[in-house]
């Protein structure tokens, strides 16, 4: 069997892992002319990475490539091209898969499950978009294993199968430089229920029509969540089929968006087990995922949360909604294709004190404050030490300054870690 491996980076190296593991013809194909190629693969590398891909029995790509950039070249291998999330659901050997989209809180959301499911008592895997390739832990399955995948519209947009339970988050334009349009967008979300049958769960946010679109694809049982029946939340208290699991101020989760994932994950848990106090443990004591509204440090009495994670701009919207105190935000970064309206009237409504500006978007956000009426914008530099300073000397005691620039970071940074570790060491050296 040939195998070709289009795009290799981390995902590429566990995909060579697995074909290896099943005695495949390898070869490697990436645009990096100079990518490092393991010992015993071919390469087809530089411009004409994909060249003649119709030789191959099976053309793998990672998710950050669009199929129809490859079917542009190759235009009669649609047949041929798999996915790591393709392949595994092809081989998985356990039924029990529970696989979550949306737009943002996916990861926090996917954790919560996989920790509620432990914390009941079940065998668990965590995989998908929030960094671990499944093909790792595949050997490790068996047909009683819990699996919950993260799954990004780049992982779905070509998925041929659909997992037992699919949860579909808030919805929001995201990735419009990828997908042709919001159309594409949604129809991508969308093939995480497009394959379930009758027996199977579709969970999805009452409050986004989007998201109900997205999960209208699914044939099976149809569930809200944050209202009923699904797990929502009634006088700060989160409930599901009548049972009062936590209130909200038990969560170390911070922002009402939490709430929404945290139900979310109940609703999705629910399904296979009422065990409220395993499912109450573990939801009172997740503090997070790094970068996603994590405290850094208080300096001055001005305290500095990382939410660089926070790549669009409902992400900021919901972390500048989560603090009641002044704050100072740094936004910007790369350019995704998205508006940023709604951030600059969320920013005029708030207690904002100062906006920093940062990167290749900083002069299309500022056009949406000065439209929104804000006025209070400083340049951030180019540099993060220079992006803190900025923001240490617009900052009081009793502040917040947030990290959380509604934008991608390829123009500044090497990814969002990056820039939020450099926040991190800015921070530090205060």
């Amino acid at each position: 069997m040939k195998v070709a491996l289009v795009g290799f980076a981390v995902e590429g190296r566990a995909a060579f892992e697995y074909w290896s593991r099943l005695g495949a013809n390898i070869t490697v194909c990436d645009q990096d002319f100079r990518k490092k190629v393991p010992d015993g693969a071919g390469r087809q590398l530089g411009e004409n990475y994909l060249k003649n891909l119709d030789h191959f029995d099976v053309v793998w790509r990672t998710a950050g490539i669009n199929p129809q950039i490859i079917l542009d070249a190759n235009p009669d291998i649609a047949d041929k091209i798999t996915t790591t999330m393709n392949e595994f659901l092809r081989v998985c050997p356990t039924k029990h898969v529970i696989g979550v989209t949306g737009t943002k809180g996916k990861g926090t959301t996917s954790t919560l499950i996989a920790k509620m499911l432990e914390a009941a008592g079940e065998e668990v895997f965590l995989g998908g978009n929030i960094g671990v390739s499944p093909f790792d832990f595949l050997p490790k399955l068996t047909e009683n294993s819990w699996v919950v995948l993260e799954l990004s519209s780049f992982q779905l947009v070509d998925l041929k199968r659909s997992p037992a339970i699919a949860v579909c988050l808030m919805v929001v334009p995201e990735h419009l430089n990828w997908h042709a349009d919001m159309d594409e967008y949604i129809l991508a979300k969308a093939q995480l229920f497009e394959h379930q049958t009758a027996s199977d769960t579709a969970i999805y946010y009452a409050k986004s029509d989007d998201s109900r679109k997205v999960a209208s694809y699914s044939s099976g049982l149809k569930i809200p969540y944050f209202a009923e029946p699904g797990a929502h939340v009634e006088n700060d208290t989160i409930i599901i089929a009548g049972e009062r699991v936590c209130d909200t101020d038990e969560l170390k989760l911070l922002g009402e968006h939490n709430w929404q994932n945290a139900c979310a994950a109940l609703t999705a848990v629910w399904q296979i087990t009422q065990n409220s106090e395993a499912i109450r443990s573990a939801l009172t004591a997740f503090s997070g995922l790094p970068h996603r509204l994590e405290f850094v440090r208080e300096v001055d009495g001005i305290k500095y949360y990382d939410d660089s994670f926070g790549t669009g701009p409902e992400t900021a919207i919901v972390a500048i909604e989560a603090f009641e105190q002044p704050k100072v935000v740094i936004l910007g970064g790369s350019d995704k294709g998205v508006r940023f309206d709604q951030l600059a009237k969320t920013i005029a409504g708030q207690n904002v004190r100062q906006v920093i500006l940062i990167g290749e978007t900083a002069p299309k956000i500022e056009a949406a404050l000065r439209q929104a009426g804000v006025s209070a914008i400083t340049s951030g530099g180019t540099t993060m030490p220079e992006m803190v300073a900025a923001a240490k000397s617009a900052a009081q005691p009793g502040d917040v300054v947030l990290l959380s620039p509604a934008c991608a970071s390829f123009d500044l940074f090497q990814n969002y870690k990056d820039r939020a570790n450099q926040f991190e060491r800015a921070v530090q050296a205060l």
